[in-house]
């Protein structure tokens, strides 16, 4: 059992453990520092990841490795149309005894890597529903619960149409972050290509147990957070949502439909955890604004003006951050 002094103690111990593990996963994966900060935050915050670029921006390969680095036990189920529930779930065969038995699909770990999520239909994205929201799976009628920590982190492809089907508002809302990966700089891609075509293997290290990564999330939700700071982070959240008695002029003018209070719940998850990792005992808006984009981009559903301008939903997300006033 992991045990500490007090809660101060335990927050320089978590932004000790961060670094190591933030070093680690940099041997494998280069130039995206900021990428795998945002996905170790949701982690620590008990929060599932939606990962969007291009191919080859190592989307599994970080996944992969940052599954080493907490030596928790990693399953990657590849997304394809033909794949079904049960083949995620698992199912109830006939045994030798002629008794039906519950045998475990690869949604039975710590991480999982969904893997082009956005290639399989409806059926099966909804079968992650229930295990990302209530950490268990029914099927036969019996609930299985599963062994926690436990996170979904998924992939997707954005310039690929053919073949997909995008996810529903209501799954992408169990999502804590949408992070997107651009392409490497210059000097990052030579390193790259420099290491990957070599016949040099860096090994990553176990930096911390399942009880460690349970016991630092339950710290995270320890944390104190001042009352600005709270009516801050609500406040950006409802400014997201037209028509609405605090609705900006920009918002409806350019928003369907606007984040609802789950995201105000991970904004402030979010800002203490940043907070946290960043040697503080306490968020301030500061650390809103630092997780707001990564938890509001997938809430916010732009109407016809916004795609017809070109306005994105960075765009949006900046300019309602811009004109909040604290």
């Amino acid at each position: 059992m992991v045990k500490y002094n007090n809660d101060v103690e335990a927050v320089d111990a978590l932004k000790v453990s961060f670094d190591a593990l933030m070093n680690e996963v940099k041997k494998v994966i280069i130039g995206q520092d900021e990428i795998v900060k945002s996905t170790l935050i949701s982690i620590f915050s008990g929060g599932h990841c939606l990962l969007i670029g291009v191919p080859g921006l190592a989307k599994t390969l970080l996944v992969n490795t940052i599954a080493q680095s907490l030596g928790l036990q990693y399953k990657r189920i590849q997304f394809t149309p033909d794949l079904m529930p049960s083949d995620i779930i698992g199912a109830e065969i006939l045994n030798e005894k002629r008794e039906f038995q519950f045998v475990k699909g690869p949604l039975f770990a710590n991480i999982i890597l969904a893997d082009e999520i956005n290639r399989t239909p409806p059926k099966t994205q909804s079968a992650l529903l229930e295990a990302m929201q209530e950490k268990s799976v029914t099927t036969g009628g019996v609930t299985h619960t599963l062994q926690e920590p436990f996170f979904v982190l998924a992939t997707q492809n954005p310039i690929e149409q053919e073949g997909t089907y995008p996810l529903p508002e209501a799954q992408l809302d169990r999502f804590m972050f949408n992070i997107w990966l651009d392409y490497p700089s210059m000097e990052d891609e030579i390193s790259i290509v420099s290491e990957t075509t070599s016949n040099i293997k860096k090994e990553v290290k176990q930096m911390l147990q399942a009880n460690e990564i349970l016991y630092f999330q339950n710290l995270i939700r320890k944390i104190p957070v001042n009352d600005n700071v709270l009516r801050y982070a609500v406040s950006l959240v409802a400014k997201t949502r037209p028509n609405s008695p605090h609705s900006l002029p920009i918002t409806n003018q350019y928003v369907n439909w606007g984040a609802g209070p789950r995201a105000s719940q991970f904004l402030i998850l979010g800002a203490k955890a940043h907070a946290a990792v960043s040697g503080k005992y306490s968020p301030d808006i500061d650390d809103v604004k630092k997780v707001a984009f990564p938890i509001l981009r997938h809430r916010i559903v732009r109407n016809y003006k916004a795609e017809a301008e070109n306005i994105t939903v960075d765009d949006l997300i900046q300019k309602i951050i811009d004109s909040q006033t604290y």
